[in-house]
């Protein structure tokens, strides 16, 4: 397969990839109106757990035996799951998906400047930085200026879905570590890591024998179980090593799209000229933050990681 093709397919990895966690925000804003938070990610991480760990059995794989390997699975579950997705269920409460959608987007430019300032494991580039940019300014074109009216009220839920935004830079960049392993184990790792401490507290917090959600409450959690969780981690550590933790991070600019032509979909909203227009910002700065590194910030920007 030629080097042009290679790069096509995982760009169109990158796509689905962004296709399964924009919709995670519709599974979730339905899941969380009739099921606590909490109790919303343990059945997320729980039934990804279950398939991953069907995949690995069709693959004839095992998870990692010794305490040093998942000491970093547990790391990488708090950054992907235990912390970014908790948090986020909870604010998802207090503000509308598409608010959510946008601020939670806002990874790679986290991804970018603690690459940049802190880690400088990759090279950023003065393309990706303009990349970064354009893709928010999309993002803030898709989700449209009434979205961001309400900017103000329900602090504590923006931030929320802020601070999830900041926990997956943390696990962009942090995965690339597990070199040594394949993705299906790492997906598998952190799952199974993050029911081990969600499942018990969700227990133990929210008693969920005495919960009595819809049918699509309960369809919903399942979806993110199973699409927007298990599957689509298989993808992304893929991602990681092959696109780099700053390529990877940049689907949270197409997956804002997805929710975007999901309301369309479901919701009945209209597409208007500043959402193309957004649209097409999105898909650019996705291309120019995966295009070559040069320029003014590539030089002393890559250091191992320890």
């Amino acid at each position: 397969m030629s080097a042009r093709a290679g790069r096509g397919r995982e760009l169109a990895l990158l796509a689905l990839l962004a296709l399964l966690w924009g919709s995670s925000y519709l599974f979730l804003k339905i899941a969380v109106t009739e099921i606590p938070p909490l109790t919303v990610i343990a059945i997320r991480v729980s039934i990804a757990a279950l398939v991953l760990m069907t995949v690995l059995a069709v693959r004839g794989e095992t998870l990692p035996r010794d305490i040093a390997t998942w000491r970093m699975l547990f790391v990488q579950s708090f950054f992907t799951s235990i912390g970014a997705w908790t948090i986020l269920a909870w604010g998802a409460q207090y503000v509308e998906s598409s608010l959510a959608s946008v601020l939670n987007s806002t990874s790679p430019i986290f991804v970018f400047f603690i690459t940049l300032i802190v880690t400088r494991h990759e090279s950023v580039g003065l393309l990706r930085f303009i990349g970064a940019c354009l893709g928010l300014a999309g993002v803030v074109l898709i989700v449209g200026v009434d979205a961001l009216q309400g900017f103000g009220q329900q602090v504590a839920g923006q931030l929320a879905a802020v601070a999830g935004a900041l926990l997956y830079a943390c696990a962009a960049i942090y995965g690339r570590r597990f070199t040594h392993m394949s993705a299906p184990v790492i997906a598998a790792g952190t799952m199974v890591a993050a029911t081990a401490v969600l499942a018990p507290v969700s227990i133990i917090v929210d008693r969920p024998w005495t919960l009595d959600p819809s049918t699509a409450a309960i369809v919903s959690a399942v979806a993110l179980g199973v699409f927007s969780t298990g599957f689509a981690l298989l993808i992304y550590f893929r991602l990681v090593r092959t696109l780099g933790s700053l390529g990877v991070a940049s689907q949270s600019y197409l997956r804002a799209g997805v929710g975007v032509l999901l309301g369309v979909a479901f919701l009945g909203e209209r597409i208007d000229a500043a959402v193309a227009f957004g649209l097409a910002a999105a898909v650019l700065g996705v291309a120019l933050i995966n295009a070559p590194v040069s320029g003014f910030l590539h030089r002393r920007t890559r250091r191992p990681l320890t």
